[in-house]
């Protein structure tokens, strides 16, 4: 990453699959292992929106607005619990770019609508990227029920209390970037997925287990440069 960024992650869904620890560590790139809960490792797709992205210190009003739809697992490095990122989909030809030629993410340009109505969000993505696997998501997700502190559930713990994340560079080279923010509040969460081919875009088969649900109204964040591990 050239320069630290601040954002805001709004309405986000985390949809988790467990899956067999040897499956998520053949796509993972060495050096990287699978952090598992009760014995699996979890594969996530994530929908949300990015608010603000901006420079660190550049102020909130100058920011841009980026939906986002990430696939993602959950490793250790060094000790450290991380995510890892196989790809990410955002509208924003400009940022999509960037964040590959700049930041070594792999993000893909896609076409990506938002709509919060009644409680309810709404999410539509359809990637657009040329030469990229073909991947489209479509859903609608809402809070069920109170929200939690994530720290005070082991396995909201788990999935989002994670302050590093890992990829892998076009060169081959591992490269992380740290995260500060508060801690997430969560919800329980239900969600109606009509289409989702982000998985199988991404080399993997359709779990066999229903996915667990949680939903967040987000957090503030701020991302440090990309570094080599």
């Amino acid at each position: 990453m050239v320069f630290p960024l601040a954002m805001g992650w709004r309405h986000l869904l985390f949809e988790n699959w467990p899956i067999d620890p040897a499956i998520a560590d053949a796509h993972l790139p060495a050096g990287l292992t699978s952090d598992v809960y009760d014995g699996s490792a979890w594969l996530s797709v994530v929908p949300f929106t990015n608010v603000a992205v901006r420079p660190a210190g550049v102020p909130e009003a100058l920011g841009v607005r980026l939906p986002e739809l990430n696939v993602r697992t959950y490793v250790t490095h060094d000790g450290v619990r991380s995510v890892y990122f196989f790809s990410l989909d955002a509208q924003g030809l400009a940022s999509v770019l960037g964040a590959r030629l700049f930041h070594h993410l792999p993000y893909y340009y896609a076409r990506i609508a938002l709509e919060w109505t009644d409680g309810r969000v709404r999410f539509t993505s359809r990637r657009r990227h040329p030469g990229a696997r073909p991947a489209q998501y479509e859903g609608i997700y809402w809070p069920t029920d109170e929200p939690f502190s994530a720290p005070d559930d082991p396995f909201g713990e788990f999935l989002v209390e994670r302050y590093r994340f890992y990829t892998e560079a076009q060169d081959g080279t591992i490269r992380y970037t740290d995260v500060e923010h508060e801690p997430w509040t969560l919800y329980p969460a239900t969600a109606e997925i009509e289409t989702d081919t982000l998985l199988s875009a991404n080399g993997f088969g359709r779990p066999d287990a229903e996915p667990v649900y949680y939903y967040s109204p987000g957090l503030d964040v701020v991302a440090s440069r990309s570094q080599r591990s």
